[in-house]
């Protein structure tokens, strides 16, 4: 019997936590505050999960009546098999421990028997005298990002068995290697093209602020998994990320366009570093290891605020298993941030990540990069890796310099390593220009 209809006492955990201080509070939500017609779901319970309040939004992605939730059912309940498993496992338990948990991916099943997957924030709220009364959650639809991961899983299988078709051809009569060189430009052609869709066409130009970039694809054949991004987060913070996927291939791409999407979104639902990088590891977590096929990635991501008054940038970043950034100051000395804490991003169900802090100020730069630049192979033989020393030591010649001068210097050095440069490699330079007047140029050194 649904609890609005039960006329008998409370007992156990519910009377410990006043179910009818929980009620109270309920009644003080005003319509506002629930968002009834909000574009993202809403929905109020107590401490045992069962559903007090749920906005018309989550009633009508689901398809459920409001008699026959309210009351009725506890949220675990309108959560597929392993979303329900997953909640009660990780999620609840977090969420007591914590108070309050944001970002985290669940899939809900609907009337239909469909699902829909959500991002899920809740919180819980107390009572004056700090007993826990009831949880307040929010959901939002990633139902776009699943269509697109699929789609772009599709095309790059597609790609990959176009190549492979082409291949077989090479080795039939001049007829058909015509054909098959054909079907190679054309497939090499769509994987330029997937390529780019991974990574931003160009930089937006960032009020007070230098940017520069550069990506150097080691192989026409293969699809890479280094990516980068810089958009803005309100009106004067800008988000920025830069990091690599494990493997190659279809199933990088589509990891790749994952980690992408969720930075964003979790970025713009809070922008602190460590809290973004704690969902990305959730939902790749539970996007891939609870399933067997653990994948994971490094990824540096930092929130920088440039001040028109001072012409300083404050940048915020945490990194998950990625090489520190570079800064090259402006009396001519580079030094590594450090970045304390991050593990691989998606290995654990949790893993910890802590937020730094620096200034740059007026002429000085700081660098990102992936591994393909400290991996690459030197001497004679090409069994020394470059190495990181060797990279302190080459910014450190070239600082003090402007986002767009490190970036053209490193692209040259990139060059000098020639076929022993094997890996992809991702280059994002940010810098306080040295006058209040500067711009950044999405034309100048972009993404091949």
């Amino acid at each position: 019997m649904c609890r609005a209809n039960e006329e008998s006492e409370p007992s156990g955990a519910e009377h410990e936590v006043g179910t009818d201080a929980a009620f109270t509070a309920l009644l003080e939500d005003s319509a506002e505050e629930l968002y009834e017609s909000a574009p993202c779901g809403y929905l109020s319970t107590l401490m045992d999960g069962t559903i007090a309040k749920i906005n018309a939004t989550l009633l009508d992605w689901l398809g459920l009546q409001r008699a026959a939730v309210v009351g009725c059912m506890r949220f675990a309940d309108l959560l597929t098999v392993g979303g329900k498993l997953y909640h009660e496992t990780h999620f609840a338990p977090l969420l007591r421990m914590q108070g309050e948990l944001r970002g985290i991916a669940l899939e809900m099943k609907t009337a239909d028997g469909g699902r829909l997957p959500v991002l899920v924030s809740s919180m819980v709220k107390h009572g004056s005298e700090g007993e826990p009364l009831l949880i307040r959650t929010t959901l939002f639809d990633a139902s776009d990002r699943r269509a697109y991961e699929e789609e772009l899983l599709r095309r790059r299988q597609e790609a990959e068995q176009a190549r492979a078709e082409a291949e077989r051809a090479r080795t039939e009569a001049e007829e058909a290697r015509r054909q098959a060189e054909t079907g190679r430009t054309r497939l090499a052609d769509a994987l330029a093209v997937l390529q780019q869709s991974l990574v931003p066409a160009f930089l937006p130009a960032v009020p007070g602020l230098e940017t520069a970039v550069y990506y150097h694809a080691a192989s026409a054949e293969h699809l890479g998994g280094d990516f980068y991004d810089l958009f803005p987060v309100d009106g004067k913070r800008w988000a920025f990320f830069l990091g690599d996927v494990c493997g190659k291939g279809p199933q990088a791409a589509a990891l790749t366009s994952l980690t992408r999407y969720t930075l964003r979104t979790a970025a713009l639902h809070d922008p602190e570093p460590a809290t973004a990088l704690t969902t990305l590891n959730a939902v790749l977590h539970e996007r891939y290891a609870a399933g067997g096929d653990p994948r994971y990635c490094t990824c540096i991501f930092g929130i920088v605020e440039p001040t028109a008054e001072t012409g300083h940038a404050t940048v915020r970043l945490a990194s998950g298993g990625h090489p520190p950034a570079l800064v090259l100051r402006a009396d001519g000395h580079a030094d590594f941030l450090p970045t304390p804490g991050g593990l691989l991003v998606g290995i654990l169900p949790t893993a910890p990540f802590v937020t730094t802090e620096t200034i740059l100020a007026p002429g000085e730069t700081m660098l990102l990069y992936t591994d393909g630049l400290t991996e690459a192979r030197t001497g004679p033989t090409r069994d020394h890796l470059y190495g990181d020393d060797a990279l302190h030591a080459f910014a450190t010649t070239h600082a003090p310099a402007t986002p767009q001068q490190a970036i053209t210097a490193l692209t040259g050095l990139l060059e000098s390593f020639g076929d022993g440069l094997d890996d992809d490699t991702a280059l994002l330079a940010l810098g306080a220009p040295t006058t209040h007047h500067t711009r950044t140029d999405p034309a100048m050194n972009p993404p091949r």
